[in-house]
């Protein structure tokens, strides 16, 4: 049962840094996606980044460049850097994880979250 928990969000001032992490447990697909999507209240879940076991990324196009998705195999945590940060960066963020490489190019379409099987419990950020 693969189980996923994000750590390191929280308040931070615009412009500065932020990383976010994904501890990632008990899952052993040969071959996955991983990635991460981000929540306001009272709207979609939309995906920001996400990579593949193949070392492929996939970003959408309003963070691509301040955003980097990295994953340490060797610990199994999936993290999210997130620089010169904006209020439009606040919401929840979670953690997502799906076996195959084929969800990595539907990140950052509308339905993204639909490829993802397994997600974690999220972790807020409020930029101000």
């Amino acid at each position: 049962h693969v189980q996923l928990v994000e750590s390191g969000g929280g308040s931070v001032q615009a412009g500065g840094s932020l990383t976010l992490s994904c501890a990632v447990s008990d899952h052993s697909f040969t071959t996955y996606c991983l990635a991460w999507f981000r929540q306001d209240p009272g709207k979609e879940r939309e995906g920001v980044a996400g990579l593949t076991s193949d070392g492929r990324t996939a970003y959408a196009a309003s963070v691509k460049d301040r955003f980097t998705i990295s994953y340490d195999k060797t610990k199994n945590i999936l993290y999210l850097s997130i620089s010169s940060l904006q209020p439009s960066d606040t919401g929840m963020y979670y953690c997502a994880a799906t076996p195959g490489m084929g969800a990595i190019n539907h990140v950052s379409e509308s339905a993204g979250k639909r490829y993802f099987q397994y997600w974690g419990q999220g972790t807020q950020v409020t930029v101000s």
